[in-house]
């Protein structure tokens, strides 16, 4: 590690060709670094490379012409840290892909938002398991792809264990658009980030069942109570669970049909299967598959998440909507705190 401390971050690994990934890869670009971008899909990569465009992602957004797609993934790897932008379902398959690549000591920046759901493990587990050689950080936060990439105000947590490398890395990405704080918390942000999808499923049911502006409001606020008491049994701070990471991100996620979990929901409270919502080929819905896990950990921790079960209870077909939300209306009248 003490070569980045002493020179910098000069070079920066995006492995992720999704939106997110390449609107991270504008974010670094914009901060001054080299940055080589991986993705599987060659049309992807020609696209970036002679258009400066990811026009099955972002069509429309244009891409700093520093970014040089590649398919070649230890390329990717050689860089001085590593943004590590797929799905949270498919972390541990990519990371154990580049474990062969990955020199030790390299940042790697996780930058999904879920729980593995076969292990119910945190990502930073995953990555400890399968690319131990690896520093792991954590960036998360209110932040949609296509207002990241076309360089719109965004303010997120990156969090990791080595503050000094925080730090690095702060001044690796960040720029007066795109604006880092640091945090210690590790689990704190990731609990952040994974609870709030699933929540943000529950509050597009309410809005698309017509349930009306204080019923969100207050799924929002009970939402909220499942995420701190989640996250204080694991050992989290309060003050980043109603961070940037935690509070900020559900505000977001929660109200805003850019939100693939919301969007997920109000289809839901429209009528629509939830099997067919999740066919092969529709857009990746992370509070899907973080929900179970999720309820099994809460359940471990031997914690009421009455909204989160609901939401697993729902999208696993165990129960329709109109009964879930029922069954939330009926639990007992209780103090608040």
């Amino acid at each position: 590690m003490s070569g980045i401390e002493t020179v910098g971050i000069a070079t920066i690994g995006v492995v992720g060709g999704g939106a997110w990934g390449t609107a991270l890869a504008g974010v670094a670009a914009r901060a001054g670094r080299t940055v080589t971008l991986w993705a599987r899909d060659r049309q992807t990569v020609d696209d970036i490379n002679t258009r400066h465009e990811n026009r099955a992602r972002l069509p429309g957004v244009p891409l700093d012409e520093r970014i040089t797609a590649t398919e070649a993934l230890d390329a990717v790897c050689a860089a001085d840290a590593i943004i590590l932008a797929v799905p949270a379902q498919a972390v541990r398959a990519i990371a154990t892909e580049m474990a062969g690549y990955v020199t030790a000591g390299t940042p790697v920046i996780l930058s999904a938002k879920g729980l593995e759901r076969e292990t119910d493990a945190f990502l930073t587990d995953v990555l400890a398991e399968v690319l131990p050689q690896a520093v792991p950080a954590v960036l998360s936060g209110p932040s949609f792809a296509d207002d990241v990439a076309r360089g719109l105000p965004t303010a997120v947590t990156l969090a990791g264990a080595d503050e000094t490398l925080v730090a690095a890395l702060v001044e690796a990405i960040g720029s007066s658009a795109f604006r880092p704080y640091r945090s210690g918390d590790l689990v704190g942000v990731q609990v952040g980030g994974a609870v709030k999808n699933v929540l943000a499923i529950a509050c597009g049911v309410v809005a698309g069942k017509a349930l009306g502006a204080s019923a969100h409001a207050a799924l929002v606020a009970r939402g909220f109570a499942e995420m701190s008491r989640f996250g204080r049994a694991l050992g989290a701070n309060p003050e980043t669970l109603s961070g940037l990471s935690g509070l900020g991100d559900l505000v977001l996620t929660a109200t805003s049909t850019q939100s693939r979990n919301y969007s997920f929901g109000l289809a839901l409270g429209r009528g629509e299967n939830a099997a067919g919502l999740l066919a092969p080929g529709k857009p990746v819905t992370e509070g899907v598959w973080t929900a179970p896990a999720v309820v099994d950990r809460g359940r471990q921790l031997l914690i009421e998440m009455p909204i989160c079960e609901a939401v697993a209870a729902v999208v696993a077909g165990k129960l329709d909507v109109d009964r879930a939300i029922e069954g939330l209306l009926a639990r007992p009248f209780r103090e608040e705190a």
